[in-house]
């Protein structure tokens, strides 16, 4: 059976309100942040999910325990959903990032990891997700790269419009993890 994905991004932090990329740093919510991450738990808690899944970065932490707080559902702590490691970048003005991201689609952030790594990590993670998850709704909560990636690799999108594409908000979108995803391997299009 497939797994029932609803992803949302970590809410708004300090960084964000800054005008920061963040990247591998932990970042720590706003007030506005915290604010939204209890409305996301409100509007997410009665989903009847069997686990969420989180980035182990600290801002995608702190918007699940504030989102989950005093229920039963369990959050799993997860490195393969961390943003994209900006290396160098790392706490850059979003302005000075934005310019450089389609140059690291295959070739790594100076000190850090490219695109196609994230959608390798996310890759891996799927690939777990559909072995012990199968038949279940889950919560994501992590970060830009990892919804790209999910994209990329759920509904065939491509990771070079992506990248340059503006980022837009949303309640949380949806994706279907296919039962045979372990057996097709879960590649990107054009890849084998």
């Amino acid at each position: 059976m497939a797994v029932d994905i609803v992803y949302e991004t970590h809410s708004i932090t300090e960084d964000n309100e800054n005008g920061i990329a963040s990247g591998w740093l932990p970042g720590r919510l706003s007030a506005a942040g915290r604010r939204v991450a209890a409305e996301l738990g409100d509007r997410r808690r009665h989903d009847n999910f069997a686990a969420v899944f989180v980035s182990d970065l600290h801002r995608a932490m702190e918007t699940a325990q504030i989102a989950f707080a005093g229920t039963t559902i369990p959050i799993h702590q997860d490195p393969r959903l961390r943003e994209c490691d900006y290396g160098e970048l790392n706490g850059c003005p979003v302005t000075d990032l934005v310019p450089e991201r389609s140059r690291h689609i295959d070739v790594p952030f100076p000190g850090g990891q490219s695109y196609r790594q994230v959608i390798a990590a996310t890759r891996d993670f799927l690939h777990d997700l559909a072995g012990d998850w199968s038949g279940h709704r889950v919560l994501v909560i992590a970060h830009s790269a990892n919804r790209w990636a999910l994209d990329c690799l759920l509904t065939g999108a491509s990771i070079e419009d992506l990248v340059d594409a503006p980022f837009r908000w949303q309640n949380g979108w949806h994706y279907t993890l296919p039962t045979d995803w372990s057996a097709t391997g879960g590649n990107e299009p054009g890849e084998r």
